[in-house]
């Protein structure tokens, strides 16, 4: 039976049911019962790009087992998938195996289209860095590039949205890069060099909001990137990189102004109340 994602199922599946395997890690496990109360495992699954819910009846002969599975596990779900309206993609007629080591490191480094993809976009992102001509800005890049970029070759560019996936935040960073290098022809007056490092940083607070594990595709929720969010980490990853570059007294890149020069917005004039030769009837003249 052919080995498939779980997106080329999904694909497959609208067309009428589908037999294959697929190869997958336990992304969550719960138990819930069902309107009789009767038991039953609801498993999330999930791949580099998609993910699917199955849920394992108290009757089914691997019950016990799927019961017993957690985040930990990688496991080869082989059956007949269809397409439910409510439900989506689901699975009839179905098995599980645990995933041998050769197997759970091939499906870590994702469908060989999807990694040749990535290995190209980060090839681009690499050579565009030593394109830029301020030795300050591509220094600041290389630094990043060289500290944080095995994380970042493994960092979502969301949870939800778009490039939602591990590896989605490289694809996401080239495609702009690549934009980027389309549209400063026709506007000269932009610096291409702080574009395209903006580029690069503007999104770098999510390899803690957005990452994942060097071992799986679940991606957890970061103390830090849930409380300062990837704005804020953003700025003082990229402070922080310009002080050990430039000696721990340079100035920062990024600085707060208070107060701000001027009053950007005027308030509404105190309401004052009207004299009685400005009225008349009551009313307002």
């Amino acid at each position: 039976m052919q080995l498939l994602t779980v997106s080329e199922i999904r694909r497959a599946a609208q067309n009428g049911a589908v037999p294959a395997r697929a190869h997958v890690q336990v992304e969550s496990s719960s138990a819930r019962l069902t309107r009789e109360q009767q038991p039953y495992c609801e498993l999330v699954l999930v791949d580099a790009c998609d993910r699917m819910t199955l849920r394992v009846w108290s009757d089914h002969p691997a019950y016990k087992v799927c019961s017993a599975l957690t985040t930990e596990n990688f496991i080869e779900l082989t059956g007949e998938f269809h397409r439910h309206q409510q439900y989506g993609l689901e699975a009839r007629k179905w098995t599980v195996r645990p995933l041998t080591d050769q197997e759970k490191n091939e499906l870590l480094q994702g469908p060989a289209d999807l990694r040749a993809k990535q290995g190209a976009d980060w090839e681009f992102i690499g050579q565009t860095i030593q394109t830029i001509a301020d030795p300050r800005l591509r220094a600041l890049c290389d630094a990043f590039l060289n500290e944080w970029g095995d994380r970042f070759r493994r960092t979502a560019a969301a949870r939800n949205y778009h490039h939602a996936r591990r590896g989605g935040l490289v694809e996401h960073t080239a495609q702009m890069m690549r934009v980027a290098k389309e549209i400063v022809p026709l506007y000269p007056e932009l610096n291409l060099d702080l574009l395209l490092a903006g580029i690069l940083f503007h999104d770098c607070g999510k390899l803690w909001e957005n990452q994942l594990p060097e071992n799986g595709f679940n991606m957890s929720y970061d103390e830090r990137g849930e409380l300062m969010g990837h704005i804020s980490i953003g700025l003082e990853l990229v402070n922080s990189l310009w002080r050990q570059i430039f000696s721990e007294n340079s100035a920062r890149i990024f600085d707060r102004v208070r107060p701000l020069p001027g009053n950007l917005v005027k308030s509404l004039d105190k309401f004052q109340q009207p004299s009685s030769a400005a009225t008349r009837d009551g009313k307002l003249l």
